[in-house]
């Protein structure tokens, strides 16, 4: 592991070169268009975004310190691959604290807030039968989203959102991998509605949160174990 990769490099100033040269590498990353393995060219990337050599790679030794690029030998920087130790702490522990915090904020949901939520996964739905993984797992955040923000525990919200940052980090779109995966996740999303529509218990609620969020995790685990 290089220096750059144990420093947390201080964030370039808004709107510089090298703050734009950050956020579009990083989107490409994080979107799928750079795949684990992908070799940074600083060259063809600064072409891209009409930028000099030298944003491209403050942008990149920042990512690196990220996890999201390594550098390795004789092949320069490439995109890291998604740790898969990583990803299944994350999706365990994001289950529990947002299966809270959803249980917390569902007496505080309107009706206003539901039918938004409903739009939302009815979006979803519209998206299966020509899949977006992207589309898809943005749709899938922002329903979420709708569920979640009422927590009126400040500290479970936390932890609700350093989850969902884990996961961004990481590329986990686990609908890239499984979309078959994305039809159940629509379905469990209308019973989640209903519930809180009807004034469903906490711990009924909670459940269904946290076996929601299991479901996708245990659908990636048996593809990845099948490859």
């Amino acid at each position: 592991m290089t220096e750059a990769a144990l420093t947390e490099l201080p964030a370039a100033a808004p709107g510089s070169k090298s703050e734009q040269a950050y956020q579009a590498v990083k989107g490409r990353i994080v979107e799928g268009t750079y795949t684990p393995g992908y070799r940074l060219v600083l060259g063809s990337i600064a072409k891209d975004l009409g930028v000099s050599v030298v944003p491209v790679r403050e942008a990149i030794r920042r990512l690196e310190a990220e996890g999201l690029v390594k550098f390795e030998r004789n092949v320069g920087a490439t995109v890291a691959g998604i740790d898969p130790t990583e990803y299944l702490y994350t999706m365990q522990t994001l289950s529990i604290v947002e299966g809270a915090a959803t249980a917390l904020s569902a007496p505080l949901i309107d009706a206003v807030a539901i039918a938004r939520a409903r739009a939302m996964n009815e979006e979803m739905r519209e998206c299966l039968d020509h899949f977006d993984p992207v589309r898809f797992t943005k749709l899938n955040q922002d329903f979420h989203s709708v569920l979640f923000e009422h927590c009126p525990n400040p500290h479970i919200l936390d932890l609700v959102h350093r989850g969902w940052n884990r996961l961004a980090a990481l590329r986990s779109s686990t609908f890239r991998f499984v979309p078959g995966r994305a039809r159940d996740s629509v379905e469990e999303h209308e019973n989640l509605l209903t519930l809180i529509e009807i004034g469903a218990g906490a711990d009924e609620i909670e459940k269904a949160a946290r076996l929601h969020r299991s479901a996708t995790l245990d659908a990636y685990l048996r593809q990845t174990n099948n490859l």
